[in-house]
């Protein structure tokens, strides 16, 4: 069986630099492959209105060939534009960490179905997140992130439009099974070794919250990692945002589907508001 990879999915956004950027970091900390995947959408051809009582039907004929041919030279112009992008994003991967097995891929079809069809293979899925830019209204990777993340059980990591290595990082965690799973996974993935970990819970700081804080502050220190914690009460997502900018932290890590009020910024519309919002990196756990 191969080696299980870092999948990253480059589109034609300005956010494309940032998730190669991204996905080299990742694949060179833990030691996977990349492979760097381009989809191209199934659009359909446009239709022909019924005009039979103005043109005859020679020329409705001559009109959909037309049509006909266009899509096919559309489609051409298409795979050879992928073609070029994957190409760069392999050269700028490779820049990035040369020791890194970088593959390409151009798929056609839905974005979706193509990472459902690697996911046994993938150990890291890397997407752009939504902008603010003018191109964010094009249907590029923002708008698939909700789905994506309902579906997959693969970590996903979300790039705001630049992306530096982090140092810092916030784990938003509610002592639930996602959430513990997660301090595991960063005490022992050699993808966080070395970074500073903030363990932020959000209540009321009762007797529990405390001892189930000190549990995730002990494991991260048992794997060597340089970890604090507090409990803050207040809005959610307003609370870990303002933490994160006193903190500087640069990535934050989200538990998908948890048991507690954290849960709300994963499910639903929320999910996409919150990860246009995020000023971070965010890795996303299942």
């Amino acid at each position: 069986m191969s080696e299980r990879q870092v999948l990253a999915c480059i589109d034609d956004s300005r956010h494309a630099f940032a998730v190669c950027a991204a996905a080299a970091w990742a694949a060179e900390r833990i030691g996977a492959p990349l492979e760097l995947m381009h989809v191209l959408s199934r659009a359909p051809s446009p239709g022909v209105t019924d005009a039979s009582g103005q043109i005859g039907l020679g020329s409705r004929e001559h009109l959909r060939e037309q049509l006909t041919e266009l899509d096919e030279r559309r489609a051409k112009i298409a795979q050879q534009h992928g073609r070029e992008l994957l190409e760069s994003a392999r050269a700028q991967a490779e820049r990035l960490a040369p020791g890194t097995t970088v593959s390409i891929a151009l798929r056609h079809g839905e974005l979706l179905e193509s990472l459902m069809e690697r996911e046994s293979q993938t150990r890291l899925v890397v997407l752009g997140k939504r902008g603010e830019s003018a191109d964010e209204a094009l249907e590029h990777l923002g708008s698939n992130l909700e789905r994506v993340v309902r579906t997959l059980h693969t970590p996903i990591l979300v790039t705001p439009p630049e992306f530096q290595p982090p140092s810092r990082l916030l784990l938003a965690f509610d002592g639930g099974r996602t959430t513990r799973k997660g301090v595991e996974m960063i005490a022992a993935s050699p993808l966080l070794n070395g970074l500073v970990c903030h363990v932020v819970m959000i209540g009321a700081g009762t007797d529990d919250q405390r001892a189930q804080l000190e549990w995730a502050l002990e494991r991260l220190r048992q794997g060597q990692v340089e970890a604090q914690g507090a409990i803050l009460a207040g809005d959610v997502d307003e609370v870990l945002a303002d933490y994160a900018d006193r903190q500087g932290v640069d990535l934050t890590i989200m538990g998908a589907y948890g048991h507690s009020r954290i849960r709300h910024l994963l499910v639903g519309s929320t999910t996409t508001a919150m990860l246009r919002h995020a000023r971070t990196a965010t890795l996303i756990l299942r």
